[in-house]
């Protein structure tokens, strides 16, 4: 019964501490967004559809920094132009603690964060506009832990290409929404440990 009972309190403690555990130092993260709304700022703007696979790798806690990729088409309408989109690129994230400023957890199952890109990347319409160039967005998101090391996230975020091409600026505000994975390092496991014992 005793066993039991610390069984209990151990999964307890596990499902409560699963938005500390994955962030720590030393730890990675991969995952991709997988479907991707675009509310365009710029005439003839709509809705796209992409993939944008990413890694990092956390430096302290809270804080990854890594790389992505972004690939994606698009259409506005029928019969209207196909849109190809690419990018790569280095990308950060910053965790919140909870109750840092103001934000609490919801749930205590998740956490948001900000996340920044700097790359290059381009786009390229159907007999159309293009912009070759940096690739640049930043904003809010959240990760919700469905397991300790699985999380769904949603992302909102200004999207931005300047460079060369027909186009010297394209930019868009667009909701990703997608997973990540949370692979533990050494310490990671030695934090288990700990518990156990």
């Amino acid at each position: 019964m005793k066993k039991l009972i610390f069984a209990g309190i151990f999964a307890t403690a596990g499902v409560l501490g699963t938005a500390s555990a994955q962030i720590q130092k030393g730890n990675w993260l991969v995952g991709s967004s997988l479907v991707t709304s675009n509310f365009g700022l710029n005439t003839g703007g709509g809705y796209n559809i992409g993939i944008q696979p990413k890694g990092a790798y956390f430096i302290e806690d809270n804080l990854a920094v890594g790389g992505y990729v972004d690939l994606g088409i698009s259409k506005v309408t029928n019969g209207s132009p196909s849109e190809f989109r690419y990018a790569v690129g280095g990308l950060g994230r910053y965790y919140l603690s909870p109750g840092e400023k103001g934000v609490d957890n919801l749930l205590n199952h998740g956490r948001w964060f900000f996340e920044g890109n700097v790359g290059i990347g381009g786009r390229s319409v159907e007999n159309g506009n293009s912009t070759t160039g940096l690739d640049f967005g930043v904003g809010p998101g959240y990760s919700y832990f469905i397991t300790p090391n699985i999380g769904l996230e949603g992302l909102v975020k200004y999207q931005g290409q300047s460079g060369f091409g027909n186009e010297g600026l394209n930019s868009n505000i667009s909701f990703n929404v997608g997973f990540s994975i949370y692979l533990p390092t050494s310490k990671g496991k030695q934090v288990v440990n700990d518990l156990k014992n």
